[in-house]
This record gives C-alpha cells, structure tokens and sequence, in this order.
C-alpha cells in the first residue's frame, strides 16, 4: 500500500487543510501516486446555502468540480505511513479538525 515515500507523504500532508480540493492536474504536478488519483476523484457540487459548502475556482463559483479533496487524500496519506486513522479521528471534529489530528498524529510518531 506504501507506494510513496515517507517524505514524499510528509510533503503532501503539509499541503493539506481539510478545506480544499485537488484539481486532477495538481495531484499530478505534486506527485500524488495516479492510483490514488482514480479513487480518490470524484465530482463535488457547490451548495450554496454557506460560504463554506461553495466551490471557488479563482476568483468564480462553480456548480460542479472534479478532483480530490485533501481531507481524502490527508487520509490516505496517513494510512499509507501506517496510522490507524480511525482512532486517530475519532474525537475530531469536521474536515480541518481531521487533517490537524492527522497531522499531530504523523509528527508525534504514531
């Protein structure tokens, strides 16, 4: 399941915040194994009743994108060091939160 190295992993995981999606072109460019890509893609719409739930491009909303979020590449990126993420995460409260735990999990050698 390692198919990238730890400082690779490291790298990305620094990258992520819980709040944005990945273009398919920009996992790519960062080195984001393409297995990975293929299941991690998805189609994502913009709801519109927050700011929170709207998707940006630029400076434009759109109704639909295509890409990876880096909460589920975050996760992907922990399993593949060995983390447990479910016990990780299970105190942890929405996506940035998850990510953060993630985070302090892989740096405090878990």
């Amino acid at each position: 399941m390692n198919e990238i190295p730890r400082h690779r992993a490291l790298a990305l995981l620094s990258q992520c915040t819980g709040d944005e999606i990945w273009s398919i072109e920009s996992c790519r460019q960062a080195g984001v194994p393409e297995s990975w890509v293929g299941t991690l893609a998805d189609t994502f719409e913009s709801g519109f009743r927050s700011d929170s739930q709207t998707i940006y491009v630029g400076e434009g909303v759109t109704n639909q994108y295509r890409g990876v979020r880096d909460l589920d590449l975050a996760m992907q990126l922990a399993r593949s060091m060995g983390l447990d993420v479910d016990r990780v995460t299970a105190t942890a409260l929405g996506r940035r939160g998850i990510v953060a735990a993630i985070k302090e999990a892989v740096m405090d050698g878990e």
